[in-house]
């Protein structure tokens, strides 16, 4: 699959946008409380924030101490958003695919990334990039869609449903075949790749990581309670899943 640039399709970021621009959401809710709980901190460390998106996050990691922090992402959309927006005099923003994040030839304190590893064909290829760019004894820590979210190709009902539409269960199909999906979501035709869960994890050891820490999403239950019709499906399957990994220090290898 080609490097995948949805952002920049006009109906897909102005959809992007006013989803975001509504407090309630997945990623405001669920996604970044998780991932910040698993950061370590940051007062004067160097980061990179892969697929920075509109900035959110790299503007944080400034208020939270960082040195410095460089965002990247393959998107001119999001990157004109996030300098505009989520500007401070110690973040870069950068145009670069991940794919190609070997053209960056240097080392940060940490590492993170949230929710575009979706969009990669080579998963292991990428990890092992990434673990070049970790300083020994640093950290990486990132989300993803769940492998039981991405499992699904649009060719059937998410959950099955009672006659008045609550949800029963999520539905399981072909979780074990991994490789690209295709599905109609704001865009027809958007992309991203599914892994099984034990592939996440073996592409990690095997790039040289050590994991510390992995999570699924969570939302209480009364977010979910007073958002049934955006959160009610949490209780039968979580949306995302977070990795904190550390690269061995020297003397972690004897």
């Amino acid at each position: 699959m080609a490097k995948q640039n949805v952002y920049d399709n006009d109906t897909f970021f102005e959809n992007f946008l006013s989803s975001r621009g509504n407090k309630v959401n997945f990623n405001d809710c669920i996604e970044t409380p998780i991932l910040f709980s698993m950061l370590p901190s940051l007062e004067g460390k160097t980061v990179l924030d892969i697929g920075c998106g509109m900035g959110q996050h790299a503007k944080q990691y400034s208020v939270m101490g960082a040195e410095s922090v460089l965002g990247i992402d393959i998107s001119a959309k999001m990157l004109e958003y996030a300098r505009e927006h989520n500007s401070a005099d110690n973040i870069t923003y950068r145009q670069l695919a991940m794919e190609d994040i070997g053209e960056i030839g240097e080392q940060f304190d940490l590492v993170t990334s949230s929710l575009v590893f979706d969009y990669i064909e080579d998963f292991p290829g990428l990890m092992r990039k990434i673990h070049t760019l970790v300083k020994a004894g640093a950290e990486f820590v990132f989300s993803m869609s769940h492998p039981i979210v991405t499992a699904w190709d649009g060719a059937y009902d998410r959950y099955t449903r009672t006659e008045t539409g609550e949800r029963l269960y999520a539905n399981l199909r072909n979780y074990c075949l991994e490789g690209p999906r295709k599905v109609d979501w704001v865009v027809n035709g958007y992309e991203c790749y599914h892994r099984t869960v034990s592939s996440l994890i073996n592409a990690l050891i095997g790039a040289g990581f050590i994991i510390e820490e992995c999570q699924e999403a969570h939302i209480s239950d009364d977010m979910r309670k007073q958002y049934p019709a955006l959160f009610g499906g949490t209780i039968h399957r979580p949306e995302f899943i977070f990795f904190r990994c550390r690269k061995p220090a020297q003397t972690d290898n004897g």
